[in-house]
């Protein structure tokens, strides 16, 4: 069984790649293309300069960058508060913004209930 090619609206990897970002931004959702429309900030420049210079070890805090096409197969850093989480940008993750995949939350993991915590705890001594 072949692998099935990756097409975003209907464009191979290589037809996306060749397409401006005023071109690319016709094709994604309102969201993206209002913010692609609108130009992109300082921080958002300095991070396309970066990674149009393929440099390696990148880290950012602009978690509302829009991944274009020519990002894949990069690792970049995303600050999710505490951290700095690695993240390999893939074909399928076009279009989306790179805070998506940084999770700022985590999973609360309750452990077993404290001394005191129940009835039947209340009895027995702290030592």
């Amino acid at each position: 069984m072949a692998l099935k090619e990756f097409k975003y609206k209907g464009k191979s990897l290589e037809e996306l790649k060749k397409l401006s970002i005023d071109e690319f931004a016709k094709i994604t959702p309102a969201r993206q293309r209002r913010t692609l429309k609108r130009g992109f900030n300082d921080y958002q420049k300095k991070l396309l300069k970066n990674i149009r210079a393929n440099k390696k070890n990148m880290k950012t805090h602009c978690r509302d960058f829009i991944i274009l096409p020519e990002m894949i197969g990069m690792t970049i850093k995303i600050h999710n508060g505490k951290e700095f989480v690695p993240i390999i940008i893939q074909d399928e993750m076009i279009g989306h913004f790179l805070g998506e995949f940084a999770l700022t939350r985590k999973k609360v993991g309750h452990s077993a209930p404290g001394v005191g915590a129940t009835r039947s705890t209340s009895s027995l001594s702290v030592k």
